[in-house]
């Protein structure tokens, strides 16, 4: 009886990770291609529609948006419209907390610098993201304290700590490494 719930439960790890991942994916393409599908049928006749032109008209509408917004006339209404939600109550704090989110996963990107540290408190060492070296300076201006983002393991969460840059170590490892041990706690399914 123990080796056949061994057995299920072998049979659980290997499945429950590799389902749940396909059926997320599933579940993001067929939601996409439901929102898209009533637009793209405003310009494309129905009779042509094929399941999956919702995604792909979605993907190349991204792509249009990411190269408009290089031009200066959208990047000043851009500015316009975030100076307008940083004003409203509730949207600038939604606003606000996904905009800082997006520029995190980014910034590895944006800087070219190693953003993944290890932070040294009493003989711990808590795995971050450099986030705010400018806004370090700014607030605490002489001491040289840099922002650090130390996110919690299993939930969306974490704290920003601002320290001396002497109790950073870099890591190198890359910051979609670092958030999955992050927020797995540690436990990986690759060696």
């Amino acid at each position: 009886m123990n080796k056949l719930i061994t057995l299920i439960l072998k049979g659980l790890a290997a499945v429950v990770p590799i389902g749940l991942t396909v059926y997320f994916l599933y579940w993001l393409f067929s939601t996409a291609e439901e929102l898209a599908r009533p637009l793209v049928l405003l310009v494309w006749p129905e009779q042509d529609y094929f399941v999956g032109l919702g995604v792909l008209t979605s993907l190349l509408v991204l792509a249009v948006v990411g190269l408009v917004v290089n031009f200066y006339g959208i990047r000043y209404l851009m500015k316009l419209s975030q100076r307008l939600f940083e004003k409203i109550p509730l949207v600038k704090s939604i606003y606000g907390a996904l905009q800082d989110m997006m520029t995190v996963f980014n910034l590895s990107k944006k800087t070219g610098k190693q953003s993944v540290v290890t932070l040294d408190i009493q003989g711990m060492q808590l795995i971050g993201f450099v986030t705010g070296e400018k806004m370090g300076q700014r607030l605490f201006g002489d001491q040289d304290l840099v922002g650090v983002y130390l996110p919690l393991s299993y939930q969306i969460g974490g704290m920003t700590v601002y320290v001396s840059r002497e109790k950073l170590t870099p890591l190198n490892i890359s910051m979609e490494e670092a958030m999955r041990i992050a927020v797995t706690g540690g436990v990986q399914s690759k060696n």
